[in-house]
């Protein structure tokens, strides 16, 4: 936590950092990250200067989803390694002074949990009502139009019993009844069981999906789709997702790890953002942190960004916090999406905006997506919905540590192909090289860690050009100010409004430090720079 800024919340002024632990490290030569793979890398991290871990699901599945199919919550899968592990892993994060965040999945359980196979025995099983059945419509279909997120309907037939159970993913992911409060309580207890262990909080999976429609009402056609997108999207999701029960759900769980000391919940919500402040609560009992996904989604132009980062400031209630996400495991790599000079303007956008920021592993090293032969393919979304280039394992590849065989990720056969580019893209290359992107990374979070103007300071945006944006971050009489050109030419932005003697702190070209500046500033081509003013 920076040392001026006590007043703060580890969660408001440090940075998160997302593992996903499959393609982190592997210290076994299985092929696939664990458990100790991670704690091997903490110095890493540690260095790096980032103040929290979240690590995506690590329980026992059956991996139909990759862990996001749960069939025991309160354990640890064999592939990444044991519950002492995991313990021994908690207290090596917290001797470095860092923070563990766990994926909580709570809308959706694996098929083969005993809770559903409980489930699916009988229509008189006790825990029947823990999932959502129901009867065939007239015609001996599915009992309306809802789709899966990953193609197809979202009701399977279950011959047995003579019902559909609903399920938002894959068939082998049935829904939870959040309506049962049987199924709160046990859900409430898992939350209790990692807090228990010490776990500084949870990035809770799709939490916008927990109550569903009570009549079960079809969903209406979209407007707006258009060949190329998601099956998925051809209907609108009015009675599958945002409904407003869920806020009811979010503060049961807000609840509970407000009986612990300095813990925090991270929502995945993909919403508009005025839709998105809902999960903060009415009155700040939702979520600390409602996933800001705009970075995700947006084209890349400065007055497209500039005009979201204002609308999203305007639209925070007074309680609350922001946060910013360039990447996730389920998007496309910021590198892909912009190209890699602009993935450096990106890096300083997301370590300078006001809010907590989260960086996705690999990102700091500039980790493009990898291409996947139909052969290669792991996930089961492309597997449902081929041809449309929706699958996620371009962006869950291994971490590229080393130039080395295996790209120091692994001794054995990699869970996924590696880039082409890993000998000269890794830690260990990018590490020394003084002008890389990760050394980039490195003075950023060390610029931001000592500075509270830039991690916990006001925002203010500046007039914005069809290329460059700018905005102030204050704390005390400390101003800084950021400018970026999202252009691959030279452009230049006027200091003379400003009535102040600036200088330059850092360039994403990392080539220009204490160069004092007149009234005009001349940034080149793919350049930010972060200015003092005095």
């Amino acid at each position: 936590m920076n040392p001026n800024a006590q007043t703060f919340r580890w969660w408001e002024s440090g940075i998160v950092y997302q593992i996903y632990p499959r393609s982190f490290l592997d210290s076994s030569g299985d092929g696939i990250g664990d458990l100790a793979g991670i704690r091997q890398k903490l110095d890493y991290l540690q260095w790096l200067g980032v103040d929290a871990v979240w690590i995506s699901p690590i329980y026992p599945s059956p991996m139909a989803d990759f862990g996001y199919d749960v069939s025991d919550y309160t354990d640890i899968d064999a592939i990444f390694g044991s519950l002492l592990d995991f313990d021994t892993l908690l207290a090596d994060v917290h001797a470095r002074g860092m923070k563990l965040l766990l994926d909580y999945v709570p809308n959706h359980t694996s098929d083969r949990h005993p809770w559903f196979i409980e489930a699916k025995s009988s229509r008189s099983s006790a825990k029947r009502d823990w999932y959502i059945w129901r009867d065939a419509a007239p015609d001996g279909g599915p009992p309306n139009n809802w789709r899966s997120n990953f193609g197809g309907a979202a009701w399977t037939w279950d011959k047995a019993t003579g019902q559909y159970f609903y399920h938002a993913f894959l068939k082998e992911q049935p829904d939870l009844n959040w309506r049962n409060v049987a199924v709160q309580q046990a859900m409430l207890d898992v939350l209790r069981f990692w807090l228990n262990r010490g776990v500084d909080g949870f990035r809770v999976d799709v939490m916008h999906h927990l109550a569903k429609d009570r009549q079960y009402r079809d969903n209406p056609p979209n407007p707006d789709f258009r060949p190329g997108m998601s099956p998925y999207r051809e209907l609108l999701t009015t009675h599958s997702v945002d409904l407003p029960e869920v806020h009811e759900i979010v503060a049961l769980m807000r609840a509970v790890v407000d009986e612990y000391d300095d813990r925090m919940l991270v929502g995945e919500i993909y919403l508009p953002l005025e839709r998105l402040m809902a999960y903060y609560g009415a009155s700040g009992e939702g979520a600390h942190l409602p996933f800001n996904f705009q970075l995700l989604r947006l084209p890349w132009d400065a007055k497209g960004v500039a005009t979201v980062v204002e609308r999203y400031e305007a639209l925070l209630p007074s309680y609350a916090w922001p946060n910013w996400v360039l990447g996730n495991h389920d998007k496309p790599r910021i590198a892909t999406r912009i190209g890699a000079a602009q993935a450096r303007v990106a890096a300083m956008l997301l370590l300078t905006l006001r809010g907590t920021p989260t960086m996705y592993y690999g990102d700091e090293i500039g980790m493009h997506d990898v291409p996947i032969a139909p052969d290669q393919v792991r996930d089961p979304f492309e597997k449902n919905v081929p041809g449309l280039g929706l699958g996620r394992d371009p962006v869950r590849t291994p971490m590229q540590w080393t130039g080395g065989d295996g790209a120091g990720f692994t001794t054995g056969l990699p869970w996924l192909p590696l880039a082409d580019d890993f000998t000269a893209n890794n830690v260990a290359v990018l590490r020394d090289q003084p002008n890389s992107i990760l050394s980039l990374y490195h003075r950023l979070i060390e610029l931001r860690r000592a500075e509270p103007a830039l991690s916990v300071g006001a925002f203010a945006a500046l007039p914005v050009s069809d290329n460059v944006m700018a905005y102030m971050r204050k704390a005390g009489d400390r101003r800084l100010l950021i400018v970026l050109n999202f252009a691959a030419h030279a452009c230049g932005f006027d200091l003379s409004m400003l009535e102040a003697q600036a200088e330059v702190l850092l360039s994403t070209h990392l080539d220009r430090h204490q160069e004092q500046l007149g009234d005009n500033l001349q940034l080149r081509g793919d350049e930010g720079v972060i200015i003092e003013l005095r």
